[in-house]
């Protein structure tokens, strides 16, 4: 126990907790050690009134004594729909205090990005990347906290914090290593579970053990009774104390206290009223004695339990109908009962006249009292007086939550305005409740459609089995016309593809087409068809690609339509490996000066980002690598700026990556796809845009000489089969066939590469070095089976030539050069170099003047394949180059 007793009952909950207020001193003495000393994260995990908020208070002390600026938040029962409130308790203070232009200057590029979640400024008007926001937060604390170093940060009640802000918090804890600030979490076992229930035990997981509290012993019972009675308490007495409240500090203070109120003597003889006592402390018993305080008194406390927050004589009077001077006489009532209270002005800035309940169990217990009915109608008058007081429609957005339906035009229109303003600042969970709740009114039925189609959009990626269901009513009932219509096909396409219905979002667009006459928008439905089409393969849609030639005939670029047909085109001869001359044509023709045409921008939304990487894509494997970076840079700036740091972010990278790679910027390439895979780690795993970036990765390792590591990445991140049934780019079983050659599983990896022949002959697709599967399956096998090598070998040849770019005719000249011997060998390889010196990729060129260096014994040109590798980063040639020229030179 405690050896310094507390003088007060405030301070009982304390009691027994040396080990806990030991932890925080000494993560208060780290923190404050030094500028550049780690962060840490302490969880504190007890049931309710076990003191959580008590030992927040205590770090709140012990840190403002050491001089440490602190911010604090609590998170609210009723408040669990409001996006950010947490966070915006914790950051609002901070930021208010700064001019505007200070704020600006603080969170710099994140301004624009965090400043609507934060409150701090007002939302634009599209939908804005909740992985943004959170990076953005995460940025702006970071920011902050070196201004307000050291920072400690407090969250009690972290159980009943809103989803926005635990992503947040679960983002920051992962970077507590590089920064310096300390966070203190209290939360109750249990009460959440889903998507809330895995972020909390995560969080906790990043700070190590969670600390348990436990309930007092009889001792420390005994010990806090004589403290607040006087030393003369019988142990009988205390013994019952404790007996009564299980130990638990709030109920032990709460019962104190009705003890000195009702001048009980604590003796044993009084020992057997303590029950009766202890039941106006908690559930009906305390709801009893709140009616006892008389019908204002009640209803005062009933609308401060809906409000949860920012709660005010002024609110509540205008809320429960109440004068204003009964309002008053009620508060009182209240917080000489012990019902309500001030805010605790250190714990941060506290409004005049703001009230709050005096524990969490007591506000709960009021909150439940209420008769249902009452509630209800009680929140729909809340919303108004929310909203009346210029808070605007989001706050008021979880009092319309809980309106009963009722045929009503204008909450339908409210709850619209709500998902939207929650889709401005990041919060599409949030959005979604609005809409889901505006269907159950229900929308008149011109409306009803849009409603449906709205929803559809803001749970497109979080939850495509329900948007198909949302998009197919909407679609099916009237209101959807024109362009709207068009677009609700596109997303339920979109779903479809995201929930694995490749074929059914296929045949969707497909039938929506034929509904339309001819123009952009039947064009647009035919463009997008394709583009799944081509996404997926060709498996699914023979004949495909000659409709799609047939098509793109008639196109000239003129709308966005025919140049999305244009880019489908490029794509589809590219992976084919038609010629890449007509290749660059057609996608020269899908932009307008050179440049994207508005409206198919990387932010756009009407296209989708699959068909911008499919035009890049054209470019890169037509050894146009100039226009495929400068494609793909532009769509990591557009996100970048955005704000878009999820799967728009984790793509954007890889496919940097990928121009960086076949360009030969091997350091480069492996840092931006380490980078793209760590974003891709927080989208999901088995996403397409995760395949992107982790076999780029070990294909850029394989270049670079790095055959262990590549393979320990590939473990780490499941780089194995089954692949997903979409196009990869680099093709996954190629690059994981040639990294099981590169480790010495001969067979597995010939097994891998007659897999990727099967699957490119089944989609059509002959492109040598887009899935070089031929070469290194020739190379495989030219010692068990060199007639096959042969054949492969010139297979290779006539896909490069009919392709006709230098890489890949390079290419297959150097898989020829390694099956022959003598001046055959010596012939080919020379010719390989020449070709690849005229191509874009130098990492390819530098292992093809290495490979003649060695067949030929040029010193020369060893010598320059050598310093063309070491340029590209590619150590295993610089190793090979090396040990060539040392044999060259002979003994020494």
């Amino acid at each position: 126990m405690t050896e310094a007793r507390p003088t007060t009952a405030a301070s009982a909950s304390l009691w027994e907790r040396d080990e806990q207020v030991a932890a925080i001193a000494g993560a208060v003495e780290t923190l404050c050690a030094d500028r550049s000393s780690a962060g840490s994260l302490l969880v504190f995990r007890g049931e309710a009134g076990l003191g959580k908020t008590a030992l927040l208070a205590e770090a709140r002390r012990i840190a403002e004594a050491r001089g440490c600026t602190v911010w604090s938040a609590r998170g609210g029962e009723t408040l669990r729909s409001v996006p950010f409130n947490v966070v915006r308790q914790l950051l609002q203070p901070a930021l208010v205090s700064l001019l505007p232009e200070e704020a600006r200057e603080y969170l710099g590029d994140w301004y624009d990005i965090a400043g609507p979640a934060l409150g701090i400024t007002e939302p634009g008007e599209r939908s804005t990347d909740p992985q943004g926001v959170c990076d953005g937060l995460v940025a702006a604390v970071r920011r902050l906290a070196g201004r307000d170093w050291p920072l400690v940060l407090l969250i009690d009640d972290a159980h009943w914090a809103d989803p926005e802000t635990l992503r947040w918090l679960g983002a920051f804890a992962e970077r507590l290593h590089d920064l310096s600030v300390l966070v203190v979490v209290a939360r109750r076992p249990g009460g959440v579970s889903g998507e809330s229930a895995r972020l909390l035990d995560a969080i906790a997981a990043v700070g190590g053990p969670v600390t348990q509290l436990s309930a007092l012993t009889p001792d420390a019972v005994a010990g806090l009774t004589r403290a607040a009675l006087g030393p003369h308490a019988d142990a009988s007495f205390c013994r019952e104390v404790w007996a009564v409240t299980g130990g638990n500090p709030y109920e032990t203070i709460e019962l104190l206290v009705k003890v000195q109120n009702s001048e009980l003597e604590p003796t044993d003889s009084s020992a057997g009223e303590l029950r009766a006592l202890n039941r106006s402390a908690r559930g009906g018993g305390l709801v009893a004695r709140l009616e006892e305080l008389g019908i204002d008194a009640t209803r005062f406390a009933w609308a401060a339990a809906i409000l949860g927050t920012g709660i005010s004589v002024e609110l509540v009077a205008r809320l429960a109908a109440m004068r204003h001077d009964d309002a008053v006489r009620s508060a009182e009532l209240l917080c000489n009962a012990r019902f309500l209270t001030e805010p605790d002005p250190s714990a941060g800035p506290v409004a005049e006249g703001e009230l709050q309940f005096l524990h969490p169990l007591i506000a709960s217990a009021v909150y439940n009292s209420i008769p249902d009915a009452l509630r209800t109608a009680m929140h729909g008058i809340a919303a108004q007086v929310v909203t009346d007081s210029g808070r605007g429609v989001a706050a008021a957005a979880r009092h319309l939550l809980q309106v009963h339906p009722d045929d009503d035009e204008e909450l339908v229109e409210q709850l619209r305005e709500a998902a939207r303003e929650h889709l401005a600042v990041g919060a599409p969970d949030a959005a979604r409740a609005c809409l889901e709740r505006a269907l159950l009114e229900p929308p008149r039925p011109e409306v009803h459609a849009r409603v449906l189609y709205e929803l559809g959009c803001a749970s497109l990626l979080t939850a495509p089995a329900r948007t198909i269901g949302h998009l197919r009513t909407a679609l099916g009932m009237p209101g959807l016309d024109g362009a709207e219509r068009v677009d609700a096909v596109f997303r339920l396409s979109q779903a479809l593809l995201h929930n694995d219905q490749l074929e059914e979002a296929v045949r969707t667009v497909e039938a929506e087409a034929a509904r339309q006459g001819a123009g952009p928008a039947r064009m647009r439905l035919q463009a997008v068809q394709y583009m799944w089409e081509g996404i997926f393969g060709e498996t699914t849609s023979p004949g495909r690609s000659e409709r799609l030639a047939e098509l793109a005939r008639t196109c000239a670029g003129r709308d966005n339509s025919e140049r999305a047909v244009l880019i489908l085109r490029a794509f589809d001869l590219m992976a084919h490996g038609g010629n890449a001359e007509e290749v660059v044509e057609c996608a020269d023709r899908a932009l307008v000066n050179g440049r994207l045409a508005p409206g198919l921008g990387w932010t756009d939304s009407e296209w989708g980002v699959e068909l911008l990487m499919m035009l890049g894509s054209s470019y890169t494997y037509a050894d146009r690598l100039d226009r495929a970076e400068s494609l793909f840079s532009e769509a990591l700036r557009v996100y970048t700026t955005a704000g878009w740091s999820g799967g728009h972010l984790a793509l954007a990278n890889a496919f940097v990556g990928l121009a960086y790679r076949r360009q030969g910027r091997l350091r480069d390439a492996e840092a931006i796809l380490r980078e793209s895979l760590r974003l891709a780690e927080r989208v999901g795993r088995g996403l397409p845009l995760y395949w992107s970036a982790s076999c780029g990765l070990v294909d850029t390792l394989l270049a670079r000489g790095h055959v262990q590591e590549a393979w320990a990445v590939a473990e780490r991140y499941g780089f194995a089969p089954p692949y997903p049934s979409t196009i990869v780019l680099p093709d996954p079983r190629s690059v994981r066939g040639r990294l099981l050659l590169a480790v010495g599983r001969t067979k597995d990896g010939v097994n891998e590469l007659e897999a990727a022949e099967k699957v490119a002959a089944a989609r059509g697709g002959h492109h040598p070095v887009l899935a070089p599967w031929t070469v290194d399956l020739a190379r495989a096998l030219a010692v068990e089976d060199p007639v096959r090598a042969g054949r492969l070998a010139a297979d290779a040849r006539r896909q490069a030539e009919r392709l006709g770019t230098d890489t890949a005719i390079g290419e297959a000249l150097r898989c020829a050069a390694a099956l022959e011997t003598g001046q055959r060998a010596v012939r080919l390889a020379g010719q390989a170099a020449a070709y690849l010196e005229s191509s874009p990729c130098q990492y390819e060129h530098a292992a093809a003047r290495v490979e003649y260096g060695i067949v030929a014994r040029s010193v020369a040109d060893l010598n320059r394949g050598l310093a063309l590798a070491r340029s590209c980063g590619a150590d295993g040639l610089v190793r090979q180059a090396r040990e060539a020229l040392d044999s060259a030179r002979g003994p020494r």
